[in-house]
């Protein structure tokens, strides 16, 4: 018999620990990145406080300060829009809908919007706006 009088040097470096930790890094990032996801960015107006409208079936209509149009986070232009809320209306004749208007979107946008939800007979509109501050 052959006695080993010399062990084998280690020359493997285990990567396994370094790459679970990267897979957890990478799904954190993902989990982060997403749940900040919210919809379009608008810097809306300042007003003194008032009770929301916002309930559950509440819809949002959100108007950048380039004109463009969102329901609900998803962007939309004034046809599609007015298709979707009489689909909205037809399963809940009464919900109120909210405009998040930017401070320095056109002010015709935003009577598009409102002739629109005046035509179809949306009753309950409310305007977001930032608390004002003093």
């Amino acid at each position: 018999m052959k006695v080993q009088d010399e062990a084998k040097p280690y020359d493997d470096i285990n990567i396994t620990p370094m790459l679970d930790l990267a897979y957890v890094l990478l799904i954190i990032f993902i989990i982060m990145t997403t749940a900040t996801v919210q919809g379009q960015k608008v810097n809306l107006p300042k007003a003194s406080a008032a009770p929301s409208l916002a309930t559950q079936t509440t819809k949002a209509i959100t108007i950048a300060n380039d004109g463009k149009i969102a329901l609900d986070t998803v962007p939309v232009t004034l046809a599609e829009l007015e298709q979707r809320l009489l689909q909205q209306k037809a399963l809940t004749p009464e919900f109120p809908v909210v405009i998040r208007g930017d401070a320095q979107a056109q002010y015709q946008s935003i009577v598009d919007v409102l002739d629109l939800l005046s035509r179809i007979g949306v009753a309950q509109v409310g305007l977001a706006t930032k608390p004002l501050v003093k």
